[in-house]
């Protein structure tokens, strides 16, 4: 009985990665990992602060982690905090939404950044997401002398986009 229930969890893990759509890769200073990724929409607890998954197509996420290049005494792999992420998505129709990413935290991912979306056109059609990662807000990050002297600011605004993307099977998908 152990081994089928371990079979069934190893089973549904390995459902929820393959229906996530890697939109890009990138690295950015000082020594960061991003992945953008579509993935099936999620109820996202608490449940009064994010819009429900009956009432969206796709969960867009983004991970920050900290690569072999980051700064002395930054946790390989871990989560890079306080950055401000904002996906804004354009139907091939020219409906455009915008959403902030806010960190969210799984089994499969653990801390990244994301958000439940309604996409602005039909899931049939082709998209443009343009990401925007900007720094803390002054004051909501302090920065010590060493860090400031030898790495100097935490990020710069990056923006990076992506065009045509198909969201469909992502927007069919289920996490259950």
């Amino acid at each position: 009985m152990k081994n089928y229930f371990l079979l069934g969890l190893l089973i549904s893990s390995f459902n929820i990665s393959t229906a996530e759509m890697i939109i890009g890769k990138e690295n950015i200073h000082p020594g960061i990992d991003l992945i953008f990724e579509g993935a099936p929409k999620d109820t996202v607890h608490p449940k009064n602060y994010f819009r429900a998954e009956s009432a969206t197509d796709i969960h867009i996420e983004m991970l920050a982690n900290w690569s072999e290049n980051a700064p002395t005494g930054s946790p390989l792999g871990g989560f890079v905090a306080y950055l401000k992420v904002e996906a804004f998505i354009e139907s091939e129709s020219g409906k455009k939404t915008k959403v902030r990413l806010t960190p969210h935290l799984n089994i499969s991912d653990n801390i990244h950044y994301a958000q439940n979306i309604k996409l602005p056109g039909k899931i049939n059609e082709l998209y443009k997401v343009t990401f925007k990662i900007s720094p803390p807000r002054n004051g909501e990050l302090g920065i010590h002398y060493d860090w400031n002297t030898d790495v100097g600011s935490y990020i710069n605004e990056t923006v990076f986009e992506y065009s045509d993307l198909n969201f469909e099977e992502i927007a069919l998908s289920s996490r259950r």
